[in-house]
């Protein structure tokens, strides 16, 4: 009588399961990082701590020299950090990602390689049809910052630079009202004994919602105009406070202004920023009175609003102070790269977990949202509206 045949070796008689490959393989990224060259512009996309994070994982990042200059980050800290630090613009367009806060020129697109990956804002509104035509050429895929949503179909970059841009208005105001500026002298608060400044918010949203928060922590009295009634219910809601809101009627409208010292306009449009406050209105505020005009990114709420610089930010108007700069977050430069790197890092990381861009494409729907070129494509119907050129959804060339 022979051996018996052991449980294993009965196992190894029956038909087995077949073991697919499913780990994924890491993906290299090479990333550049080339200085900005707009005006006034002096935040950088990643922070030294978000170059370290992504050196460790393997990944090669070169950046300009002095990029970070503008926003406190020496090139030291950047080498100490894993990046490599050139001088020639040329060898950081041709990394396959290019990393940048405003998009590029049409002198750094042609810089770029073929088939490169480029992530930045695209500020629509100040484009025309020559950049498009140069990302096509190039077969560029390109990923637009202020177009990304989360899962919760927020604009995580947008709502973050917005929730600055809102408390960076109180800041300017309080300073703008001392006698320094030609203020009314005001301190923007609630002292014992004295009357507490009001602070006139058209809009609320994210802008609005942090102006709020602000100059309610001073101790300012607050009104609120929008005419959204949710809008100013989920307001009240989160601040956690009951502050007069209104909708935007002209009579009402007027009559806070007269009496407030300051004005902060944070209104948006589909195209441009609707004009709310008429000349006739700004010439009937106090004398030394502020406005912070924060819409003037999309043309500006206030009739009597002009676009203003970082260096020459201010001017006087029917004895009323007006701040019209375009991207306020700017001023605070450190804190918004911070804000943007923090975001965007982790879908860095992502796309190498994933196995690149491509894979990374096909999971994340928040990249395909972002997403306005795929290789020279046009994938955005916003893009394609406003340009009047042809598009194809992203659904049907990634299947």
């Amino acid at each position: 009588m022979g051996n018996p045949v052991s449980p294993f070796s009965k196992s190894q008689l029956l038909p087995q399961e077949e073991k697919l490959e499913v780990s994924k393989k890491k993906d290299e990224l090479f990333i550049g990082i080339p200085k900005e060259i707009y005006l006034q512009e002096k935040r950088i996309c990643l922070t030294p701590d978000a170059v370290n994070a992504l050196s460790n994982q393997g990944h090669r990042i070169i950046i300009e020299a002095d990029a970070g200059k503008g926003a406190n980050f020496s090139d030291q800290e950047y080498s100490n950090a894993g990046a490599k630090i050139t001088n020639n613009k040329n060898e950081v367009f041709e990394c396959h990602i290019i990393l940048k806060v405003t998009p590029p020129s049409l002198e750094e697109i042609a810089m770029m390689k073929p088939q490169s990956l480029l992530f930045s804002t695209l500020q629509l509104k100040t484009q025309n049809l020559a950049y498009f035509e140069a990302i096509a050429a190039k077969k560029i895929t390109a990923v637009a910052f202020d177009f990304i949503r989360d899962e919760q179909n927020q604009y995580p970059v947008v709502k973050s630079l917005s929730e600055i841009a809102g408390i960076a208005s109180i800041l300017i105001a309080g300073e703008l009202m001392s006698n320094t500026h030609k203020g009314s002298g005001l301190l923007l608060g609630n002292i014992g004994g004295v009357p507490p400044t009001e602070v006139v918010i058209i809009g609320a949203g994210t802008v609005g919602e942090f102006a709020a928060r602000s100059a309610l922590g001073l101790g300012a009295t607050v009104k609120i105009f929008d005419n959204s009634i949710s809008k100013l219910r989920h307001l009240q809601h989160t601040l956690g406070t009951m502050v007069y809101t209104s909708t935007i009627q002209p009579k009402t409208l007027s009559k806070a202004l007269k009496r407030c010292d300051v004005a902060i306009g944070a209104v948006r449009g589909k195209t441009r920023s609707p004009i709310l406050v008429t000349e006739a209105m700004v010439e009937g505020m106090k004398d030394g009175a502020v406005i912070i005009d924060v819409s003037i990114d999309r043309g500006g709420c206030f009739e009597t609003s002009d676009l203003t610089s970082h260096t020459e930010s201010t001017f006087i108007k029917h004895g009323v102070i007006h701040y019209c700069v375009p991207n306020i977050p700017s001023r605070y430069s450190k804190t918004a790269s911070l804000s943007i790197s923090n975001i965007f890092s982790p879908y860095l990381l992502n796309i190498a977990e994933e196995g690149g861009f491509e894979n990374a494409l096909k999971f994340d729907m928040s990249l395909r949202k972002g997403m306005y070129y795929y290789h020279g494509i046009l994938t955005n119907k916003s893009v394609a509206d406003w340009f009047n050129l042809p598009f194809r959804d992203i659904n049907l060339l990634i299947l």
